[in-house]
């Protein structure tokens, strides 16, 4: 996958005139929209149950909930990072694309 985001693709675009069309629109087609939010692959398994679960607002309700009362540390290191990281992982709910980080949480 490739790491550009569109807005790269078409600044190379207008300082590079003289490449030809296809080589351009084959990049801009593989871009993503922007740069994709990167949780880790505990964070993504869960945004993949949710995704099929329940909305958004839910996820966040339960990991208030979740982050003082998970019986396992992954368990609260997970939801820990989701109220942590709110803004990447909405991004990554909306956009239904993320890159997946092996880091433990």
């Amino acid at each position: 996958m490739t790491k550009e985001t569109k807005q790269e693709v078409f600044d190379a675009l207008m300082a590079d005139m003289s490449h030809g069309s296809e080589q351009w629109r084959t990049r801009y087609d593989a871009a993503p929209l922007c740069v994709l939010p990167v949780l880790p692959k505990p964070v993504a398994d869960c945004m993949e149950f949710w995704k099929a679960k329940g909305s958004i607002l839910s996820i966040f309700g339960r990991a208030r909930y979740a982050a003082k009362h998970s019986k396992t540390e992954q368990g609260r290191g997970v939801w820990l990072w989701i109220l942590n990281n709110q803004n990447d992982f909405a991004l990554a709910w909306v956009l239904n694309d993320w890159e997946v980080e092996d880091e433990p949480v």
